[in-house]
């Protein structure tokens, strides 16, 4: 109960502006994550980095594994649910969050791609002694997953696409291009009213549950935190990575079964914010997109969920996870 009053007056706080100092740590240092968070220390490109990441075993394992990959305004915090529904079915569950995300460090330089992140996730699992997994990925996790399923072939046992984004190429579609600086000022000003706002209309068709506020939470407080300049600047340079690096054209490439699972009503399509109105009508359907990537994917198979957004998983999580223990059981 304490913990729950305290979480509702940050969020009343953040909400207000009244907390501006307030927050948490550059890796999210005072926010509480489900399960026990471990860290693998590694260096990439000529720094040290440490990456964090959930691994909870199965009480009575069916031998296999599932590998979860967030999005971009996600952690690995916010599987919760879907990692009680695959712990609870036999499966080992590893939730990381990637570099330049939550638990993980915020580079003062990164050269981000999906390749490096694949590659990064791919030496966390090697150092767990995982050799083969079925990898989901959500929003921008989807675009990480067909990355590390087509490096790592051999090792992805299945792929599962949550609402991903990269189904089409936005900058080919006329979404202007934003630069670094361009995005880490327009990052600066994020706020816990801005990130509920854009999460009630996209990620839950307008509806709102007391139970996402603590996702907000821990979006606001990251971004208001003594870490929110480095935290920025990572975003920024992340969200240059979605929008120069599309994976629509490789989908023909891939040769590991995959699922998509599809909230039709999602309208996500990053840097849409400042495009021409004739665009914006033309990104981000996913109605359309998402029956046009099942066509481009070998063998994929495709599960709408109509009338939920880009969150399935979130919005409702009893019909997701139901429909996704089935896919995995064929």
């Amino acid at each position: 109960m304490r913990r729950s009053v305290g979480r509702f007056l940050l969020l009343s706080l953040l909400l207000t502006g009244a907390a501006h100092a307030a927050g948490y740590g550059e890796q999210l240092e005072g926010f509480h994550y489900p399960w026990p968070v471990k860290h693998i220390d590694f260096q990439s490109q000529q720094q040290p980095l440490s990456m964090g990441y959930m691994d909870i075993q199965a009480d009575k394992p069916n031998g296999k594994t599932a590998v979860l990959l967030h999005g971009k305004n996600f952690c690995a915090a916010t599987w919760e649910s879907t990692i009680t529904a695959l712990h609870n079915a036999g499966y080992r569950v590893i939730a990381p969050d990637q570099i330049g995300f939550c638990t993980s460090t915020k580079p003062t330089h990164y050269q981000y791609s999906f390749q490096q992140l694949a590659q990064n996730t791919h030496q966390l699992l090697s150092q767990l002694g995982v050799k083969k997994a079925v990898i989901i990925g959500h929003s921008t996790g989807g675009m990480l997953a067909t990355r590390y399923a087509l490096m790592y072939p051999q090792e992805t046992q299945k792929l599962v696409l949550v609402n991903p984004i990269g189904l089409e190429d936005w900058k080919a579609k006329g979404v202007p291009y934003r630069n670094v600086d361009e995005w880490y000022q327009r990052e600066l000003k994020t706020t816990a009213k801005s990130i509920k706002a854009y999460e009630q209309k996209t990620y839950y068709m307008g509806q709102w549950k007391p139970e996402y506020d603590k996702w907000v939470e821990m979006l606001a407080g990251l971004n208001s935190g003594p870490g929110k300049q480095r935290v920025a600047w990572n975003s920024a340079l992340i969200y240059e990575m979605i929008y120069t690096q599309p994976v629509v054209y490789e989908f023909k490439d891939l040769r590991v079964p995959t699922t998509l699972f599809i909230g039709t009503g999602d309208t996500t399509a990053p840097g849409s914010d400042s495009a021409p109105p004739e665009v914006k009508k033309a990104v981000g359907n996913y109605q359309v997109l998402g029956k046009e990537a099942a066509k481009l994917i070998p063998n994929a198979r495709l599960v709408e969920f109509d009338g939920l957004g880009h969150a399935p998983q979130m919005q409702d999580p009893v019909k997701f996870h139901q429909a996704l223990l089935d896919d995995l059981a064929k």
